[in-house]
């Protein structure tokens, strides 16, 4: 059984987590200045995201279908998504085992990386208080 039942429920808890990412004094502003625009095709249960700069002031989380060029996409399960935001799994893992697909120019997803700390750091409690587990699986 996946972790996330429904679109709603990804659309809460990972858009819940990229919104506060977006919102954080240190990181918000890194990421504009990144100017990346990020499109995750995720599987179980099977939704688009992408993360943008926005207009330039606030990056944006949007859902589905935009009409937008990324610059990086990653296409994982929600399994796999909530498994590396609790580090269950690290992303050179990830990539080995197919469990993360990339596409675009790898110095830009290796640019983003210090960018996710404090997802890191947010999303235990987050997923917790959304009744997820965050015990190994």
């Amino acid at each position: 059984m996946p972790v996330f039942k429904s679109k709603d429920d990804i659309e809460t808890i990972i858009g819940g987590l990229f919104n506060a990412l977006l919102d954080d004094p240190v990181v918000g502003p890194k990421y504009l200045k990144s100017n990346i625009v990020i499109k995750y095709n995720l599987s179980d249960p099977n939704h688009t995201m992408w993360m943008t700069p926005g207009d330039g002031t606030k990056g944006e989380v949007i859902w589905g279908s935009a009409d937008l060029k990324a610059d990086v996409e990653m296409t994982l399960s929600g399994d796999s998504c909530h498994a590396f935001w609790l580090k269950h799994i690290s992303m050179p893992i990830a990539l080995a085992k197919g469990l993360v697909k990339t596409k675009g120019p790898m110095p830009k997803v290796l640019k983003l990386l210090p960018l996710l700390k404090p997802a890191f750091e947010m999303y235990p409690e987050h997923a917790k208080f959304h009744g997820l587990s965050i015990e190994k699986f």
